[in-house]
C-alpha cells in the first residue's frame, strides 16, 4: 500500500508501470487518473488545499477500508494539491487483486471516497474569477453504494 500527497506531478505511466512490476501473482490491475476538467475552456487552474497529517491519515484509512473489503494484493493513490493547471493530472488510484471484479470495485470505492471524504479544499481559478468547488449531491448519493 502506497499513498502520495505531492505538490508536484506524476508520469501515469511510469507509475502504473511501476505498480504493475511490483504485483506478483495478481490476475488484474485497475488504473484510474483524474485530470483536472476545464468545463467550456473557461479554467485556468485548480488550488487545492489540504491539512498535512489529516489528509494522509484520512486517505489511508480508505485504502486500509478497501483491503479489508476485497481481496486486494495492492493499492496505490497519489494525490496532488497546491496550483494544478487546466488539464493537469490530479489524482491516481490503482488497485491489484486476484480477480477483475475486487479490482474494479476497490477502485471504485476509493475514487468515490476521495471525491467525498478526503479533506482537501478546491478553488476553480477561471476567466469570471475565483469560486470554490461545493459538494455535489450526486457524489454523496455515489456513496451509498457501498
Amino acid at each position: 500500500m502506497r499513498l502520495a500527497v505531492q505538490s508536484e506531478t506524476f508520469d501515469l505511466g511510469e507509475e502504473a508501470n511501476r505498480f504493475a512490476a511490483a504485483q506478483s501473482g495478481a490476475g488484474a490491475i485497475v488504473t484510474f487518473t483524474g485530470i483536472v476538467r476545464d468545463n467550456g475552456g473557461t479554467l485556468s487552474a485548480m488550488e487545492i488545499e489540504h491539512y498535512p497529517g489529516m489528509t494522509e491519515r484520512a486517505i489511508t484509512a480508505m485504502m486500509t477500508e478497501a483491503q479489508t473489503r476485497w481481496a486486494l494484493h495492492d493499492v496505490l493513490v497519489i494525490h496532488r494539491y497546491g496550483r494544478l493547471d487546466a488539464n493537469a493530472p490530479i489524482m491516481m488510484v490503482a488497485t491489484a487483486a486476484p480477480h477483475r471484479a475486487d479490482a474494479f470495485s476497490a477502485a471504485e470505492f476509493l475514487m468515490d471516497y476521495l471525491k467525498s471524504r478526503a479533506p482537501f479544499w478546491k478553488k476553480e481559478i477561471g476567466v469570471d474569477g475565483t469560486e470554490w468547488v461545493q459538494a455535489k449531491d450526486e457524489d454523496e448519493a455515489a456513496l451509498t453504494r457501498w
